[in-house]
């Protein structure tokens, strides 16, 4: 007589286990597929580096617990102190038009919810992050440590100034929309560097602009039209 509890037992074993191990055992893996699929891809984002990490940083666990059951919408989404996390087609955009590679450093202003941190530091070696607002600076800290980031370094303060002491960096993305770009960063930028930043004000268009540094100058050009919150300074 066939043992039905052991058949299913070796079932998973043999065949359900293995798939999970492919795809991380992560959980709510099916919505980031479809995430990528009809939110990212549809939009014509095809760097693979960038594409597979978007299939594997967990966004719901990125997110306040009220939100968590919209992370994967084609949205942004409050994360408190009057902050948002970008829309995922945003991140992927933004992660892309820099081409992080393995081997790089990167600078990121505005760690926010620590997602696209968590997306660079899925394709570069070393991501430095810094966040004015400390509650959302600790949150992000201390979500990034309990999903297994070690290559990310954290700062509290004011992006204004980048991160000197680790620069200069191969890209620089920066997530709060700034009047002009700050010379820091453009100082902190590594010959054949890219930079990504919102610019405009709070309230009028914002443009998304790349700068990229070439023969000691930099060039930057438009890229979309953009809405992000505004980039905080210290008193």
């Amino acid at each position: 007589m066939v043992n039905i509890t052991a058949m299913k037992q070796l079932y998973l074993l043999v065949f359900l286990f293995p798939l999970l191990a492919m795809t991380g055992g992560s959980e709510r893996q099916a919505e980031r597929e479809r995430m990528v699929r009809t939110q990212i891809e549809a939009r014509g984002v095809t760097h693979a580096a960038t594409l597979r990490a978007m299939r594997r940083v967990m966004r719901h666990r990125l997110v306040p617990p009220d939100v968590r059951a919209q992370a994967y919408s084609d949205s942004p989404l409050p994360i408190g102190y009057g902050q948002t996390i970008s829309q995922p087609y945003i991140v992927a955009y933004m992660t892309e038009v820099v081409r992080p590679a393995k081997g790089q450093k990167v600078l990121e202003i505005g760690t926010g919810s620590g997602y696209q941190a968590a997306v660079l530091a899925e394709i570069v070696d070393e991501v430095y992050t810094v966040e004015i607002v400390r509650p959302l600076a600790q949150r992000a800290r201390r979500d990034l440590n309990d999903l297994g980031y070690e290559n990310i370094h954290f700062r509290t303060g004011d992006g204004y100034h980048g991160w000197e002491a680790h620069g200069p960096y191969d890209a620089i993305v920066v997530t709060a929309a700034a009047e002009y770009i700050p010379p820091p960063l453009l100082a902190q930028l590594k010959e054949g560097g890219r930079m990504v930043i919102p610019v405009g004000s709070q309230f009028m268009t914002q443009q998304l602009v790349l700068v990229e540094k070439r023969d000691g100058r930099t060039r930057s050009r438009n890229l979309m039209p953009v809405r992000f919150v505004p980039f905080t300074r210290s008193e």
